[in-house]
């Protein structure tokens, strides 16, 4: 019996030592605006294979955050990625005013280079060089001598590009002609294979057949009534099932699938057709395939979080993951492949839903805040001293504070006095305030490692838990409260084991854990903190 015990132990550990160095295939899944609670609400009504199977066979971070404001799209990708936060990679926002520049920038503009499909000019003029610090995929790319293939793709393109890094073979992102576009940035010319794929006109078969409920109509108890008042229209079309998509698509463009389900099974669709391709996880140099789905953020958007619209959405994409996961268990391997899942931020509460419930929050508008600040800078000053208002920032025309003679600092805190007599402000900083950041103010921590002096505004405010900037309708994300913050984290697949945590994680700690587990150099940018539970 002992030396059966021996030679079963010794196999044991033959057999540990014969399991991959490393995964021939790592594959990070970013769900826009999926908010952590979606996993408990919904989890009765979800498949065994999809969400699930990741929760039971992988490793599951419940309390896992942002810690930086404002908690956008392509912040959110470009944190995840690099291990770091937006004073430091420098994506402040989606579309910002730089400060220096003096204009309207986007996160991913690039004037330098053209679109690689014709009819997409201004959608295709994108790349990364706004990102200032490398990804986990730009030093899998350094590591493995640039043999190791690297692929991003989203219904937007934030979501394909900032994940990708710089060095990626490829990012592709959907337009409203219903193609798949990528930049010469990345090539010359598009993969004759993306355009098999577009010419396949997939969107025209999910849209001719529409959008009804997955299941019978009691199912979606955890949600509210169909057609609520917290929801927006779809196309003008009041928010009752089934939606005729054929129709909205007639009247307006491809554009259309990105707020149904259906962008996400589109861009799985892609995603299987690039594993096979591009040969994604044959050999043993690792890939990594960066797949984020946008259709939960527009719908999101749309119709709010107790939506009958979002529930149904999730149902559908959990079917779509246990599907992806199939087909990578059948093509790549089981154990082969290293899978992580996560957001790029939360959302809020609807505030009409929760005023309705007696909870006295408000939802404003830009254009009144906007105006309240033009206004009382005329009132004060006899000038519109205002350059921009931004989205939380305030820039100041300082060639006019300077004509007038006026005390740049005195003239700060004037508007700082004002913004506080506002029921929806909770703080204000200066940009000096914000600059000599405190660890003791858990607000300004956020907003500190959210703020580039170079590009944000001179003042930077923070609204009150459940005020948000939005329409009455739908639901929207931005702040630095747990709402917005709390996302899921799960790792999966190659060398993770099954647990869980309830301790407070956050976002930047994902691209160093995956550095640490390829053993390969970290992103130039994060500060390294790990998620030691699937490093052991």
């Amino acid at each position: 019996m002992k030396n059966f015990n021996t030679i079963i132990l010794l196999l044991l550990v033959n057999l540990s030592f014969a399991q991959n160095k490393q995964p021939k295939l790592v594959v990070g899944i970013v769900i826009d605006q999926m908010k952590m609670e979606y996993l408990y609400r919904f989890n009765s009504d979800f498949s065994e294979n999809g969400f699930k199977r990741l929760m039971n066979e992988g490793y599951t971070f419940h309390n896992m955050h942002y810690n930086y404001m404002p908690t956008y799209t392509a912040p959110g990708h470009a944190s995840i990625y690099t291990g770091t936060t937006p004073a430091m990679h420098g994506i402040v926002s989606n579309e910002w005013f730089h400060r220096t520049l003096k204009k309207e920038v986007y996160c991913t503009d690039d004037d330098s280079v053209s679109t690689l499909v014709a009819g997409t000019d201004k959608e295709g003029k994108m790349s990364p060089k706004n990102l200032q610090t490398t990804t986990i995929t730009d030093e899998l790319k350094l590591a493995t001598n640039f043999k190791g293939k690297v692929i991003g793709m989203s219904i937007k393109d934030r979501g394909a590009i900032l994940p990708a890094g710089h060095f990626a073979d490829w990012a592709f992102w959907y337009t409203k002609t219903g193609n798949f576009i990528s930049s010469s940035f990345y090539g010359k010319e598009l993969p004759s294979w993306v355009t098999e794929f577009n010419n396949e006109k997939q969107y025209e078969t999910y849209l001719t057949k529409g959008w009804n409920l997955l299941k019978p109509i009691e199912t979606y108890n955890e949600s509210l009534i169909d057609d609520n008042p917290y929801e927006g229209k779809l196309y003008k079309k009041p928010p009752v099932f089934p939606y005729d998509l054929k129709g909205m698509y007639e009247g307006n463009d491809a554009g259309v699938l990105r707020v149904t389900p259906f962008g996400n099974d589109v861009l799985a669709n892609l995603a299987k057709r690039a594993i096979e391709k591009e040969a994604l996880g044959k050999d043993d140099i690792t890939d990594f395939l960066a797949v984020s789905f946008s259709s939960t953020d527009y719908i999101g958007h749309t119709f709010g979080p107790r939506s009958i619209e979002t529930q149904d959405t999730y149902l559908r994409l959990d079917l779509t993951i246990a599907d992806f996961l199939n087909y990578l268990d059948k093509t790549v391997g089981k154990g082969n492949y290293l899978v992580f899942m996560t957001a790029d931020h939360a959302c809020a509460e609807n505030s009409s839903h929760l005023k309705d419930h007696k909870y006295e929050v408000d939802n404003i508008s830009y254009k009144d805040v906007s105006k309240d600040l033009t206004a009382f800078s005329n009132a004060t000053f006899g000038a519109n001293l205002l350059l921009k208002y931004d989205s939380y920032n305030v820039h100041f025309d300082k060639d006019m504070i300077k004509s007038k003679g006026l005390d740049l600092t005195k003239v700060k805190q004037s508007f700082k006095d004002f913004l506080y007599t506002k029921n929806y402000v909770k703080r204000v900083y200066t940009e000096e305030e914000i600059l000599a950041s405190s660890s003791n103010d858990q607000l300004l921590s956020f907003v500190y490692k959210g703020y580039d002096p170079t590009q944000n505004g001179d003042l930077y405010f923070v609204y009150k838990p459940g005020f948000v900037e939005y329409s009455a309708t739908g639901a929207t994300h931005g702040s630095p409260y747990t709402y917005d913050t709390n996302v899921p984290c799960i790792f999966f697949g190659w060398n993770i084991p099954k647990g869980k945590s309830h301790d407070k994680k956050v976002i930047t700690q994902i691209a160093p854990t995956l550095a640490q587990k390829l053993k390969i150099t970290l992103p130039n940018g994060t500060d390294s903190e790990v998620l030691e539970e699937v490093l052991d």
